[in-house]
């Protein structure tokens, strides 16, 4: 979809439901042979009730268990035995989403000839086509624009996408969630800090189902065909409000409160901009080569200011710094 301008470890665990807080305990756990309570606050360098907190929620969810015969000791169940069935079922939503929109749309297809079907949903054949429609539906907005920004361009390159630009100037909401291969390609993260400058919403995610924008909640595209190399002719979908539409925005906010923030500034935060985007970037899983090359700065620059920010935060690693971070609400 419309690519405005060209997660590590803790994503999985994220994405497995738990906390900043509950991935450090659990993490530690999976490194020793038995934690007491006190000593995992010592080690996380939190307080103790902040550490009783996060074993309890590590009991309840199956993430831990006491040692035997040392009921104040605690261990971690075996990761692929405790996080396997908490990942199936947080795919399970995504996949249910999936194949509602995958279902709807063979309806669509179905259906075709029949009056109803087009005026709900219209067929674009064209690149060309499909690049005038992106522009007009971001001319048109009045409200907000959400969008899915997969790796790679079908219908116009970031650069080409002026259309966002002069839609956040006129005071339109834009939520992106963007693919995290999407960030490393060249210029995009220089381009995406200028659109957040201008007041775009953003976050992050390792991989995205589909690519799709909507306007006000009214008018989506969808490329019905996520490939289109070789003689594979674009294909992609018009679609007004309708059931299919529906689906497709619940699968845009499913992903939404699941994905990384990307920001500049923060209300609270005492990091600056540079220092915050930076902080972000390293969340979503950007390497730092990427970061560097793409932010004109050397390497050894971009682990320095990690650094500052480490020091900081007083971790000692990068994963005690994103855990810092979400808990201080530094992004």
């Amino acid at each position: 979809m419309p690519q405005k301008r060209a997660r590590g470890p803790s994503d999985v665990l994220s994405a497995a439901g738990l906390s900043a807080e509950e991935e450090a305990a659990y993490r530690l756990l999976v490194r020793t042979a038995g934690v007491e309570p006190a000593e995992l606050a010592d080690e996380l360098g939190v307080e103790s009730e902040a550490a009783r907190r996060a074993l309890g929620s590590l009991l309840a969810k199956g993430l831990a268990r006491a040692v035997p015969g040392e009921p104040d000791r605690f261990i971690a169940v075996a990761p692929d035995v405790a996080l396997a069935a908490r990942l199936h079922r947080r795919q399970e939503e995504v996949d249910r989403a999936r194949q509602a929109v995958e279902q709807l749309t063979g309806e669509y297809l179905a259906h075709a000839r029949r009056r109803e079907a087009a005026q709900l949903i219209e067929v674009i054949t064209s690149r060309t086509a499909l690049r005038e429609q992106l522009r007009l539906l971001q001319d048109n907005a009045r409200h907000e624009v959400v969008s899915l920004c997969r790796a790679g361009h079908v219908a116009m390159t970031s650069q080409e996408n002026t259309e966002e630009l002069a839609a956040l100037r006129r005071g339109v909401g834009y939520r992106v969630l963007y693919e995290g291969a999407l960030l490393e390609e060249p210029g995009m993260l220089v381009n995406l800090a200028h659109g957040i400058e201008l007041g775009e919403q953003a976050r992050a995610m390792p991989t995205l189902p589909v690519r799709m924008i909507i306007a006000d909640g009214e008018l989506g595209v969808l490329p019905l065909i996520q490939h289109t190399g070789g003689l594979t002719q674009l294909t992609a979908a018009l679609i007004r409000p309708s059931s299919l539409l529906d689906a497709l925005k619940a699968l845009f906010e499913s992903l939404w409160e699941r994905a990384t923030p990307l920001s500049l500034t923060t209300p609270g935060s005492p990091l600056d901009s540079d220092h915050l985007y930076l902080l972000s970037l390293l969340v979503a899983g950007v390497p730092d080569k990427s970061i560097a090359t793409q932010l004109k700065v050397s390497q050894r620059t971009v682990q320095r200011r990690i650094t500052h920010l480490m020091e900081q935060a007083g971790a000692q690693t990068r994963m005690q710094l994103a855990w810092h971070a979400a808990r201080e609400n530094w992004l």
